[in-house]
């Protein structure tokens, strides 16, 4: 028995071996001269692969696991290659390997390359591609690694773009590796808009087009007449995060609905913490000019005037608008005074203790329906505290979260 358990140990080891954690081995790359694909620089992992792989992100069954899945620079046309040093056989190990293959066919399209040779040739097209739609906006950022500035682009698209459905399906294959409760959209719903992001670049004296990242907007409708687009996914590539480009996509689309009456105000779904930050950058800066945000009105509190422009002239909702109030109150406040710290300090914990007010109430109509002995005094002196303490915690990190959307507006 003794060996038998040793035995079954040596084959464990063995067997773990054989597991790769699939965001190291997935390897991905935005491929624009033929000399990236060996470049190792250009290579990036994903964030998540648990859509795919499962919980545990692991791929068994094989050793020096590489799955890769590189893509042209512009159109996204794929590549996708699996690679292994070595790989349990079902004949002398009793186990079988995972099938990584059709668990990474279910979310690329199909028409991809699988060698090397017919990728690099259709590099050689991508000269012909150009963005789909309307462009809607072009900035420059001042890249020190090129030292010059690279021109972007953002154009709005719908699926009646000849080519853009089939594009569209390779885009949101990023979704999987980047966005962590990613799912695919339906797209021959017409209420979705698209907004998409390019560089422009130079190869042989050509100008081309690399895919930079991208916005879905859902249009709900509101009766009678009017929609609120809801901001479903965004997603800039990575080589190009920290670069500003999620705030300029944001405001363009901002900008773009702000033109149309029939826009009530734009909203979110599920919004990430990450996006919850660039947003509140964003309208900041759209709103730091109105007069309803003047000091001396921020000085008087949050007002419904307030509310009305932002939504009419921005096209912001109200709860986004308290944000934006508080954020410009605290750059208008010298908080090391100390009744304007405590005015200001008063002023968000009200609207903080909102939902602690709704629980309050809750417990009341609870106690009404329970004999005394069975809710004590005690609970409520407990449930006092540790909400200041909690209170006093929301307030410390909205505020740190506020000053670093200021110090981010002071350098734009």
């Amino acid at each position: 028995r003794k060996r038998f358990l040793s035995g079954l140990t040596a084959m464990e080891k063995k067997l773990a071996e054989y597991k790769c954690n699939t965001n190291e081995a997935i390897q991905l790359k935005l491929v624009r001269f033929p000399e990236d694909l060996e470049d190792e620089n250009t290579t990036f992992n994903p964030e998540y692969s648990h859509q795919v792989f499962g919980d545990d992100e692991v791929a068994f069954g094989y050793k020096g696991l590489k799955i890769l899945l590189y893509y042209i620079a512009g159109n996204l046309s794929t590549l996708f290659r699996i690679e292994y040093t070595s790989k349990v056989n079902e004949k002398f190990d009793c186990v079988e390997a995972d099938d990584v293959e059709s668990k990474v066919r279910e979310i690329i399209p199909p028409g991809f390359c699988t060698n090397t040779d017919d990728f690099v040739s259709l590099l050689e097209k991508e000269v012909n591609f150009k963005p789909f739609g309307m462009l809607l906006h072009t900035y420059s950022i001042h890249n020190e690694e090129a030292g010059e500035d690279i021109t972007y682009q953002i154009y709005k698209a719908d699926m009646t773009c000849p080519g853009f459905r089939e594009y569209h399906e390779r885009l949101q294959t990023f979704l999987m590796w980047f966005i962590e409760t990613a799912s695919f959209i339906d797209v021959d719903d017409e209420r979705w808009n698209y907004f998409l992001v390019f560089e422009k670049y130079n190869k042989d004296g050509a100008t081309l087009f690399a895919t930079v990242g991208y916005m879905t907007v859902y249009n709900y409708y509101v009766y009678p007449d009017k929609t609120r687009p809801r901001v479903s996914q965004m997603l800039i590539l990575p080589p190009f995060q920290g670069e500003g480009h999620g705030a300029q996509l944001l405001e363009t689309v901002h900008r773009y609905y702000m033109s149309s009456p029939t826009v009530l105000d734009i909203t979110a779904e599920d919004p990430s913490e990450n996006y919850v930050k660039l947003r509140d950058f964003v309208l900041v800066k759209l709103c730091q000019d109105l007069l309803c945000f003047s000091p001396v009105k921020l000085m008087q509190g949050f007002s419904q005037e307030m509310v009305t422009e932002a939504q009419q002239k921005l096209k912001i909702n109200k709860q986004h608008t308290r944000r934006v109030y508080e954020i410009l109150r605290l750059r208008a406040t010298n908080m090391g005074d100390a009744e304007q710290s405590r005015s200001y300090r008063l002023d968000v914990k009200r609207r903080l203790i909102g939902p602690y007010k709704k629980k309050q109430r809750e417990l009341a109509k609870m106690r009404r329906c329970l004999r005394p002995e069975e809710m004590t005094n005690q609970l409520n002196q407990i449930d006092l505290n540790l909400q200041r303490e909690q209170l006093e915690e929301s307030f410390q990190q909205l505020v740190s979260d506020y000053r670093r959307v200021l110090e981010r507006l002071a350098q734009a």
